[in-house]
């Protein structure tokens, strides 16, 4: 694990105002768009925002966590500096937004190795599985707001 904020000293992450949590998610992926359209939903302080990967920015952090922009093994949810990921990243995420989001916990059920294993199955099968979304065509301008360009 990374220390805390580790991508302000990476001079290929240019520099974003990092104060409130960041999901950085393929905007491309239909389960993407619907994870981040839960996240505008269960995210009642409003702060979390949303950075595509296929923005500058959203695949210069996934690159300095080492994950592949053009294809990523994960999402990142990145909040008080830590990133984390997988289904790590969702059961973190739930139970910071509190009310419905903490049905997420229901995942600890499997241990965290199947977990892992679950997650990484479905990252490579999602656009199989679930096809393609366009989360950035979104037409809601409370949503809009979220996203990092």
């Amino acid at each position: 694990m990374s220390k805390p904020f580790s991508f302000r000293d990476d001079p290929a992450v240019p520099p974003f105002d990092d104060a409130a949590p960041i999901a950085v998610m393929d905007a491309e992926c239909a389960i993407c768009s619907w994870g981040a359209r839960m996240i505008h939903r269960l995210d009642r302080s409003g702060t979390v925002r949303i950075c595509p990967i296929q923005s500058p920015l959203g695949a210069a952090l996934l690159r300095h966590y080492d994950l592949e922009p053009t294809d990523p093994a994960s999402w990142l949810y990145i909040d008080a500096g830590i990133a984390r990921m997988d289904f790590d990243a969702v059961l973190y995420a739930g139970w910071r937004f509190g009310g419905w989001g903490r049905l997420t916990a229901v995942l600890r059920i499997f241990p965290k190795g199947l977990r892992d294993r679950l997650y990484t199955w479905l990252a490579r099968n999602r656009y199989m599985l679930f096809g393609r979304g366009d989360m950035c065509g979104l037409p809601d301008p409370t949503f809009r707001k979220r996203l990092m360009q």
